[in-house]
């Protein structure tokens, strides 16, 4: 098949790599343009491009796809199928329309559950007891196409959104080429959405890390590691932000052996050289490890060590 690839984030180049490798030829790769990066704003490609650049594919960045002068461009390049993973645009009918099998997209979660922009992460912050990945016929919704195949992967006990990510980015490549395998066959068989399960996992900001320590421990530490690596979950102590990057799960009956007065939400309850328990809205957290602002990731006892921390201090956000 002539396809036309679409996409942006790390997620996307290992489906996109698999098609390059495969018997299929891939005339061109969309995504979208160029950003800043770091304190001297040099330009840097999406790792989609970077991965089109190295196999000599030709890349397109259009500000908008649907403008009229980029889509006279997918025209003559006449894809038979357009695969798109993550690309960060909604596609117009025009364009969904255009190639002979239209437009399939890889989203990572089990569809209609978590639509939108950021399964990976509220499939962990959720608590979700699996995830995985769905191949979709794409319509003009958001997410909302039949479902052409879907593969589906059991969280493990302390799953990460980091380590979810990977795990499900690896599943698009073989499932994109069985897809396209049973196009070209003319054995696909659509199935149809339940408008009755569907959930929508909205975009993620930094904003979204700060811990409410009113809610219970087990949400908290659901957000530590679905928000790890990016954006991480903060609150601040001493005026400064103080990031945890893992912690545990303690309720009233395990907590027993420690010296605790149960406090307000956000209090260190207990601490002493290798622990720290924080109260909040249901049980205890048990942090493991943590960073400081200007410091970096240290596992709690060696942040006990340098930095002194006081039963009865509040952390707040």
């Amino acid at each position: 098949m002539n396809i036309v690839f679409m996409g942006t984030p790390d997620f996307a180049v290992g489906t996109l790599e698999t098609l390059i490798n495969s018997e299929h030829d891939v005339t061109a790769v969309v995504t979208q343009p160029d950003k800043p990066k770091g304190r001297g704003g040099k330009m840097m490609f999406t790792p989609v491009k970077e991965a089109a650049v190295k196999a000599g594919i030709e890349v397109y960045q259009p500000q908008k796809v649907k403008d009229a002068e980029f889509i006279g461009v997918l025209k003559k390049l006449n894809p038979d199928v357009i695969v798109v993973v993550a690309f960060g645009q909604i596609l117009p009918k025009e364009i969904l329309e255009l190639p002979k099998y239209g437009c399939i997209n890889v989203h990572a979660s089990l569809l209609p559950k978590l639509r939108g922009a950021a399964p990976i992460q509220w499939s962990v912050i959720d608590g979700d007891e699996e995830s995985g990945v769905t191949i979709m016929q794409m319509d003009e919704g958001l997410d909302t196409g039949d479902m052409l195949l879907v593969k589906k992967y059991k969280l493990d006990r302390k799953e990460t959104g980091g380590s979810l990510f990977d795990k499900l980015a690896s599943f698009g490549g073989p499932m994109i080429l069985e897809v396209l395998k049973q196009a070209e066959e003319g054995k696909l068989n659509p199935v149809k959405q339940d408008e009755s399960k569907q959930t929508y996992a909205k975009m993620l900001s930094k904003a979204t890390g700060e811990i409410d320590f009113s809610k219970t421990a087990v949400e908290i530490e659901r957000l530590i590691r679905g928000l790890n690596p990016w954006p991480s979950a903060f609150t601040h102590i001493h005026g400064k932000m103080l990031k945890i990057w893992e912690a545990d799960v303690l309720d009233d009956e395990e907590v027993k052996a420690f010296d605790i007065t149960k406090t307000d939400c956000g209090n260190i309850a207990y601490v002493d050289k290798n622990k720290m328990l924080i109260s909040t809205g249901k049980d205890y957290l048990d942090v493991k490890e943590l960073q400081l602002e200007g410091k970096k990731r240290m596992n709690i006892a060696a942040f006990l060590r340098g930095y002194k921390v006081e039963k009865g201090e509040t952390l707040n956000g």
